[in-house]
């Protein structure tokens, strides 16, 4: 099974919990595959990061797919273009 998450606005701290909620509903059965779609995501903090982080640890594949150039960047900075696999 695949799931497929859109995320739009900014992600940080003040609101990351909602992810996480969806996140934990998503790992109650955990699909094989979890498709971030990120075009409309304009910021993204350590916060957004560290879910996808504990996200990988838990399914096969994290996909990201679209980001924006600032969500790209943070995810290259942070070293993550090997754990998480980034679709243009």
């Amino acid at each position: 099974p695949i799931s497929v998450l859109k995320l739009s606005g900014e992600l940080d701290s003040s609101n990351v919990g909602r992810l996480e909620a969806t996140v934990a509903s998503v790992l109650a059965e955990p699909p094989e595959r979890v498709i971030f779609e990120m075009s409309k995501l304009r910021f993204m903090d350590s916060a957004g990061i560290s879910v996808l982080v504990r996200l990988a640890a838990e399914v096969k594949t994290v996909e990201i797919r679209d980001p924006s150039p600032i969500v790209r960047r943070v995810i290259e900075i942070t070293g993550l273009t090997g754990v998480l696999q980034v679709e243009p």
